[in-house]
């Protein structure tokens, strides 16, 4: 064999073992970069906890609502008309809790109101019934419906059973529902952004 061909032979190996030795480099690299750069994203424990979340309300109108989750629950955010504002006082008579007394889902301080809110306007519900967990409807319309009052003033109905609640959350008097629904806690980051999942620090 000549020199020529040795060398080649030798060129030919040492190729070989470094395009081996750095693919093997590179898969090393990447098994530990995966665990390294999962770290900066929240763990399926952390998610399912409910960290808090922002939502900017700029564009919803009133007589509009919006649906966003937070601990796997949708939570609507819902800005009132007047009208709306005006109904929640009519209402009250046939209320079963209009105050949010009961402590099965503690209403926060600042929604022990009659709009359940921080502002009259907005309205920040979990739309979760407290009878079994199913999600009410929106039954914004006025007047006579089918399972509604011939003078409702518009509210959500639980179409399971047959709970209706009025734009605060509050649930009528004799309806399968315990309980009004729950508002969750929240604050405002601004005029227009909410975050939903803890109180204002003080």
């Amino acid at each position: 064999m000549s020199e020529a061909t040795v060398d080649a032979t030798v060129d030919s190996s040492r190729r070989t073992w470094l395009i081996t030795s750095c693919a093997m480099g590179g898969v090393g690299a990447a098994a530990v970069a995966v665990p390294f750069v999962s770290t900066f994203q929240p763990s399926e424990r952390a998610k399912a906890a409910g960290a808090a979340v922002e939502v900017d309300i700029s564009a919803v109108q009133p007589g509009e609502k919006i649906v966003v989750e937070w601990r796997g629950k949708p939570v609507w955010i819902m800005k009132r008309t007047a009208e709306q504002l005006k109904s929640l006082e009519e209402d009250e008579a046939q209320l079963a809790d209009p105050n949010s007394d009961r402590k099965a889902y503690p209403t926060p301080e600042y929604a022990k109101n009659r709009h359940r809110s921080i502002k009259p306007e907005v309205f920040v519900g979990v739309g979760i019934c407290s009878h079994l967990g199913c999600s009410p409807i929106d039954k914004f319309a006025v007047g006579a419906q089918p399972s509604l009052p011939e003078d409702w003033k518009g509210g959500f109905l639980c179409p399971c059973h047959g709970s209706t609640f009025d734009l605060a959350g509050r649930v009528f008097k004799n309806k399968p529902a315990p309980d009004n629904l729950e508002v969750p806690p929240h604050y405002y980051v601004s005029d227009t952004v909410l975050l939903i999942g803890e109180d204002k620090k003080a």
